[in-house]
């Protein structure tokens, strides 16, 4: 887990969220603002969470619903041109998601510099967006066609919105899915974005793989961050820092200074 503490620099890193609004193509876009305006709203956000004092931020097309797991490509290209202009004022560690496209993901990361991703990676899924049909080794292969070798691969295992479609127990999963692809983290997820992720089921993946790094990926709040980081390496939120604690809010500033004193008593305990 030396990768946490050397890239990320910190134990029990936060990874927040920088959500992007409706992207073009997507159903719910701002014609009127064009992509500028998805610009300036990034820009916001961005600075918020830095000013908050996060430890790293992963940017996704989280407004793109409902999501695609293969993207067309104005949505990475979009992305990289949001990325791009933004790319001076980012001042933490940062990563990429583009829902639900692993091989997309990859291609933005390299194309920004993004250090992580995170996807479904592995496993067959059925989904509110239809069968999750993955293909792991195709994805790695792609990630050293494109030079991305450096990109570190989040694995969620355990995804939104969907259930795994076979009967082998989450332990086997994780214990095989680090076997076979060596994954640079694991994530395990409530129902949707902002639902609370199972103390149990945080417990059951850490135990079985206590050498790879397992995140929280939904859910963790000001009230149960510290149950949460007790269990896990590290956690990935976004909602709780947003205004009122709703998904679709902008991010309050003040929620996530609140959020990271909490995570450094954490730390210091």
């Amino acid at each position: 887990m030396n990768w946490l503490s050397e890239e990320l620099c910190t134990p029990k890193p936060i990874i927040a969220m920088c959500h992007m609004p409706a992207l073009p193509g997507d159903p719910k876009f701002n014609r009127a603002g064009g992509v500028q305006s998805v610009v300036d709203f990034v820009r916001r956000e961005l600075e918020a969470l830095q000013t908050g004092g996060v430890d790293a931020v992963m940017f996704s097309n989280e407004s793109s619903l409902p999501y695609l797991t293969k993207v067309h490509t104005i949505t990475t290209a979009t992305m990289a041109r949001v990325i791009g202009e933004l790319r001076r004022e980012i001042s933490v560690p940062f990563g990429v998601n583009v829902l639900w496209d692993p091989e997309a993901s990859i291609d933005l990361a390299v194309a920004t510099g993004a250090g992580f991703v995170r996807e479904i990676f592995t496993g067959v899924y059925g989904s509110d967006f239809g069968i999750w049909n993955t293909n792991c080794g195709e994805v790695v292969r792609h990630r050293a066609a494109v030079s991305g070798e450096n990109v570190r691969l989040l694995f969620n295992i355990v995804p939104e919105a969907a259930s795994y479609l076979g009967s082998r127990t989450l332990a086997d999963i994780a214990r095989s899915t680090v076997f076979n692809t060596e994954p640079d983290g694991l994530c395990v997820s409530g129902l949707t974005a902002g639902s609370e992720t199972s103390t149990d089921l945080l417990r059951i993946v850490k135990e079985a793989v206590p050498k790879t790094p397992v995140f929280a990926n939904t859910g963790v709040h000001l009230s149960n961050v510290k149950e949460q980081l007790a269990i896990v390496d590290g956690a990935i939120v976004g909602t709780a820092l947003k205004k009122d604690g709703y998904i679709w809010n902008s991010v309050d500033v003040n929620r996530v200074k609140a959020f990271m004193e909490a995570v450094r008593e954490v730390r210091g305990a």
